[in-house]
């Protein structure tokens, strides 16, 4: 993958760790979800991510606090990107294999097209309708099988795929938002830590004691979502972005492949034909967006 600023060899170690790391929060999540519930797997997450991220934002680089609106703003970011976004996702997940959940979630990128189209008032074109159908396509190709065996259900899947909606809205808010000179650890900090306060009620309405075992699945789930996922890959994905937005974009491919691999090595998740056809349908939808977008 060429680039202009950053030497190509670091770009592609970085762009191949960034997409395993990213795609192995599915497997991460489903380990978590067969020690603790759905929210006592992710609440306490973001909690350690806000403690780290914003201890790096103003004690180690000595970065300002949000003022005025840009309170606001985190807020409703965290309630999109966080709240939303991984709260419904994690829900879905309970009744969604990992790979399934994987692929679904490389498909943001379309989602965000379609919805930033729609957001902006523009004539939708027909390369962002054939990516969605394409992806949706690719979707329904991998879940007829693991629907069969059991593997997810039509009501997680749709979770899944809300969460995705709600993800592509935060991530249209947030770039039509002035952040001025606000760091990205500080914003990515306080949009975790006010999307886990959100979640607290939750948790707390839903939480039965006999349905939690914080054992040291519990805790090799948690501290991988936090470290590897939630900092290391954002920090890679950050990097990336920085090199050529559009270029990193095109690392998400990798996403659905990763995610069927780590979950058939660590779940036992069967591969099929109709796996390889899934993942084809994705990449091909994924590919049609971002050259229009690179076109663009």
């Amino acid at each position: 993958m060429p680039s202009t600023s950053a030497p190509r060899g670091k770009l592609i170690l970085a762009g191949i760790i960034f997409a395993f790391l990213w795609a192995s929060a599915s497997a991460g999540t489903k380990v978590g979800l067969s020690a603790v519930q759905p929210f006592v797997l992710f609440v306490p997450r973001f909690f350690m991510a806000a403690t780290i991220m914003l201890f790096i934002s103003h004690v180690l680089l000595k970065k300002r606090l949000p003022k005025g609106k840009e309170w606001r703003q985190v807020a409703i970011y965290g309630l999109f990107n966080i709240s939303l976004y991984l709260g419904i996702y994690v829900v879905g997940m309970t009744e969604v294999s990992a790979g399934l959940g994987a692929l679904a979630a490389a498909t943001n990128p379309v989602f965000i097209s379609l919805l930033s189209t729609i957001w902006l008032r523009r004539p939708l074109r027909p390369v962002t309708v054939v990516s969605l159908l394409l992806c949706l396509a690719g979707i329904g190709v991998a879940a007829w099988p693991l629907m069969a065996d059991s593997y997810a259900t039509p009501w997680g899947l749709s979770m899944v795929l809300l969460s995705m909606v709600a993800y592509s809205i935060g991530s249209i808010y947030f770039s039509g938002r002035v952040w001025t000179d606000l760091h990205i650890f500080t914003i990515n900090g306080w949009q975790t830590l006010f999307g886990g306060i959100f979640l607290l009620p939750l948790m707390a309405a839903w939480y039965q004691p006999g349905l939690n075992h914080f054992n040291l699945t519990w805790l090799l789930a948690t501290l991988w979502l936090v470290i590897p996922v939630s900092i290391i890959a954002v920090l890679l994905w950050l990097y990336l972005l920085k090199d050529n937005p559009v270029n990193a974009s095109f690392w998400l491919f990798l996403c659905p492949i990763f995610g069927f691999g780590i979950s058939a090595a660590l779940m036992g998740e069967p591969l099929s034909l109709y796996t390889l056809a899934s993942v084809v349908l994705v990449v091909a939808g994924l590919y049609l967006v971002q050259r229009a977008r690179k076109k663009s």
